[in-house]
């Protein structure tokens, strides 16, 4: 639940447009909302709705076309590469449907990659490294590679390395697109324990309206690049 009514995210008229040939797509059309601290957002929405274009935005991997997406009070449109790398790095976590793990690293050295690219020392990776873990139920796999891993076990992975630099926003994009009903549960509680737990606020994407109605706080609906819900209390 959230902690306050302080707002950790603020999407502002944001569009993203993108020309093809003489066709203008509006992936994302005028989106206006605010995600208070500690909350958990579920965006619900069809494929093709722009929900995962709107996620790349807030995670600084996009750039709007017009608008401005406000994360603790700074404009990530007018950030330089290196200020939204470090944004990345620092202040938000990613799960995606794809795993993306790295099939020649063990599930340690998967984890332990984000706090090497963040230039954490190395005593303090492998303490990191075993609590995200733990936190995900893994503590007994730490020398497997992810080819000797479950789906559901692979997506805890991937959750862990996403808390391994300790973000204080946590997005998802259809965490669970990959993973049968019983084990999209089982990440789903995670995420939720998460949320409760540690206060990081959560954005996620989905297209499974039983998922959001479950575990968010709040459903905002998307259709077409436009918010046809305002994300009020699930």
């Amino acid at each position: 639940m959230p902690t306050d009514g302080a707002a950790a995210i603020g999407v502002d008229r944001v569009s993203r447009h993108y020309t093809m040939g003489a066709t203008i797509v509006r992936a994302v059309d005028d989106v206006s909302f605010t995600v208070r601290q500690g909350d958990f957002l579920a965006l619900l929405g069809s494929s093709g709705s722009g929900k995962s274009t709107l996620l790349n935005l807030i995670a600084g991997l996009d750039r709007p076309t017009s608008g401005a997406v406000i994360v603790q009070s700074r404009n990530l449109a007018e950030m330089t590469p290196l200020e939204l790398a470090r944004y990345r790095r620092q202040t938000v976590g990613m799960v995606f449907q794809a795993f993306n793990l790295l099939p020649r690293m063990t599930l340690e050295e998967n984890v332990e990659l984000p706090m090497r690219l963040a230039e954490v020392s190395r005593p303090e990776r492998a303490a990191r490294v075993r609590e995200a873990l733990e936190r995900v139920h893994l503590e007994k796999r730490l020398t497997h590679r992810p080819g000797e891993l479950s789906g559901g076990e692979q997506q805890r992975a991937s959750l862990a390395r996403a808390l391994v630099n300790r973000p204080q926003i946590l997005l998802a994009d259809e965490p669970t697109g990959n993973l049968d009903s019983s084990t999209s549960d089982e990440i789903l509680h995670l995420l939720r324990e998460i949320n409760q737990s540690l206060g990081v606020t959560m954005v996620m994407v989905t297209h499974e309206r039983r998922l959001a109605e479950q575990f968010a706080d709040r459903i905002a609906v998307m259709s077409d690049g436009k918010l046809t819900s305002d994300g009020a209390e699930a």
